[in-house]
């Protein structure tokens, strides 16, 4: 809780809070703050911005920026991040803090204080039940994150979904109160990689904007290949990994068990092939 801002503690813990929280989850509130952050009005913010979240401007690409959004989507160098090529490898889409969740055989996830049903997740209870024992990787992204991501395996895109919802918050204190990952916006893929079988890559978008740009790419993809960004506000990755395709990495594991997230970066490896 101590690494909570205030207003974030004052929405979820207070009676008005929450009163106020009811009408800054809604969508349309999400799209006014987006134009006004893709406005030039708010520049001043961004030297705020890298001075509260230590941002190293040394990793990315030096320009002028439009705005504050504009400079949030930025790019990264290329050399700033190394996208392991080991076939087994099992990378990271994303900067973020990692947990991971073992699906159980009623597709439950048991995470951050809620269990969650693949159904309500994926809207799609055939495919849920798809991952019954399989795996399940939550990277939240934090505002200092870098707010790309990448394929995480070469692959074929089978099919593409977005599920309309309100935009809460991504953090802790939220998910104690809310189940935050199927009331929340949220678009999946589902690819048929070359390592890991058939496997769910979903994004979901968080508090005010957590706006998802995602490449409409068919066919065959690439891992390491970007496959979208979110535009400002803390937002989640989701990776589903099918029974026996994926192990994650045990430290990983370990640290979820006892409810400790993992901090990785894109390209990182975060598992390996099989059981």
């Amino acid at each position: 809780m101590a690494n909570e801002s205030k207003l974030i503690c004052f929405l979820y813990n207070n009676i008005a809070g929450r009163c106020c929280l009811k009408i800054l989850t809604m969508p349309w509130i999400s799209r006014q703050a987006g134009r006004v952050l893709d406005s030039r009005l708010s520049r001043p913010y961004i030297p705020f911005f890298i001075k509260k979240h230590k941002v190293d401007l040394n990793e990315f690409e030096h320009k002028e920026y439009r705005s504050f959004n504009d400079f949030f989507k930025r790019s990264l160098l290329t050399e700033s991040r190394k996208i392991d090529s080991v076939a087994e490898s099992l990378i990271s889409p994303c900067d973020g803090l990692l947990s991971v969740y073992k699906i159980d055989e009623r597709s439950l996830i048991p995470a951050k204080h809620s269990i969650y049903r693949m159904e309500d997740l994926l809207e799609n209870k055939e495919l849920a039940d798809s991952y019954n024992d399989g795996w399940c990787f939550v990277f939240r992204l934090r505002p200092s994150d870098y707010h790309h991501y990448c394929y995480i395996d070469h692959g074929n895109v089978r099919s593409r979904k977005r599920i309309p919802g309100i935009l809460h918050c991504v953090r802790p204190i939220a998910m104690e109160k809310y189940p935050v990952y199927v009331q929340n916006t949220r678009e999946y893929t589902l690819i048929d990689t070359e390592n890991f079988g058939q496997v769910v890559q979903m994004e979901i978008g968080a508090l005010l904007v957590g706006k998802i740009q995602n490449s409409r790419h068919q066919g065959y993809v690439r891992r390491g290949t970007e496959k979208g960004y979110f535009e400002f506000g803390g937002s989640t990755v989701i990776i589903l990994i099918q029974k026996e395709q994926a192990t994650p990495e045990l430290a990983v594991w370990m640290l979820s068990k006892l409810g400790q997230e993992v901090e990785v970066k894109m390209g990182q490896k975060i598992g390996c092939k099989g059981n």
